[in-house]
């Protein structure tokens, strides 16, 4: 009888909202609170209420202002941010595919991603007039690139563009766009340094200039899917049905991936590449409360920041004062968690 009621409270899509919410305030504040110098919680909510409300805290150590405002609040914003980005991404190439082991890195979006970042630290690039936004511009134009071939590719393969043909095709560029970039990697000399750092994924010391150059590419690839919610429900259920209920499926298709590598490109270019973020938050979270994209995308951008947050806390905390790249935390917890996951779904299948 518990376990009956447990089920419909978490069922409820205002619990769901609610704990995905709480879930990533704690983060936050978590986040914020430890460290090296540990920063009392009702310090934290003086310090960021007086710079809100423009008014100066009072008893509050200078120091903690300095550590919570220049430090510590951009770097978990914009970890938040990029985990947002690749759950909801990731939730999008689920949907769309109807597969669960899609996601930004097996369709190869990632990999162009990193390709454009890559290119650009190991070349110096400074476009004229974006300046600053070289970087995020290349990996969001790359990513974009790499999807546009996937497809042209998968479509010579397969006229029908059948999802199997579509991820194959991603993996075998994923696994190209590797080669290159290790290619770049040994061609490299005093940037190597920085180039394999930023592969490993971090958030480290990015400041709020980076949360500037995410934020506009994170915004419009969100609202692009949130727009696309009720297509990519239609599509979940195949594409002759969606097409019957009056969806463009080419056209939304090209949509929906579109703002996917959008969302994808701009979180690699920031913090580089970070795995099973994508993959395992859209899978969890539509194991806990249903397939429909309404609820789902938003849930999943809610988790993934969260998650994020608390990931990079375990990265910079576990071995302190060490610091370890954000992706070997994300993949020790994903991968495990993704294994359960199937072999969890696969039980279940068996005994239907």
């Amino acid at each position: 009888m518990p376990k009956r009621y447990i089920r419909k409270f978490l069922n409820n899509k205002g619990t769901a909202f609610c704990l995905a919410f709480a879930f990533l305030i704690v983060s936050m504040i978590m986040a914020i609170s430890i460290g090296t110098v540990h920063v009392p919680v009702w310090d934290i909510m003086q310090i960021i209420s007086s710079e809100i409300f423009r008014y100066s805290p009072e008893s509050v150590d200078p120091m903690y202002t300095n550590i919570v405002l220049n430090i510590r609040v951009p770097r978990v914003i914009l970890a938040g941010l990029v985990g947002a980005s690749l759950a909801i991404a990731g939730a999008a190439f689920q949907g769309l595919l109807r597969n669960p082991l899609a996601d930004p890195y097996t369709l190869g979006v990632s990999s162009g991603a990193s390709v454009g970042a890559v290119i650009t630290l190991f070349l110096h690039l400074s476009l004229p007039i974006i300046g600053s936004f070289t970087l995020p511009f290349m990996s969001v134009i790359c990513s974009f690139l790499t999807i546009i071939v996937v497809l042209f590719f998968a479509q010579k393969i397969d006229r029908l563009l059948k999802v199997e043909t579509i991820i194959l095709t991603g993996i075998i560029f994923s696994s190209f766009l590797g080669a290159f970039i290790s290619l770049m990697i040994a061609l490299t000399g005093d940037e190597l340094r920085q180039i394999i750092s930023w592969l490993l994924g971090s958030v480290s010391m990015r400041g709020w200039d980076y949360i500037i150059i995410i934020l506009p590419f994170f915004l419009i690839g969100s609202l692009l899917l949130f727009f696309n919610a009720s297509e990519l429900n239609a599509m979940s259920f195949g594409e002759e049905r969606a097409q019957a209920l009056g969806v463009n499926v080419k056209g939304r298709k090209l949509l929906i991936l579109s703002a996917g590598s959008i969302l994808t490109g701009a979180a690699v270019s920031v913090s580089g590449t970070i795995g099973f973020v994508g993959l395992v938050i859209p899978h969890l979270t539509r194991l806990l409360w249903g397939p429909d994209h309404k609820h789902l995308l938003p849930l999943s951008l809610l988790a993934g920041s969260g998650f994020l947050i608390l990931a990079d806390l375990v990265a910079r905390t576990i071995i302190s004062p060490l610091e370890l790249p954000i992706g070997v935390i994300t993949a020790i917890i994903g991968a495990p968690v993704f294994g359960l996951i199937l072999l969890r779904s696969k039980s279940k299948e068996r005994g239907a």
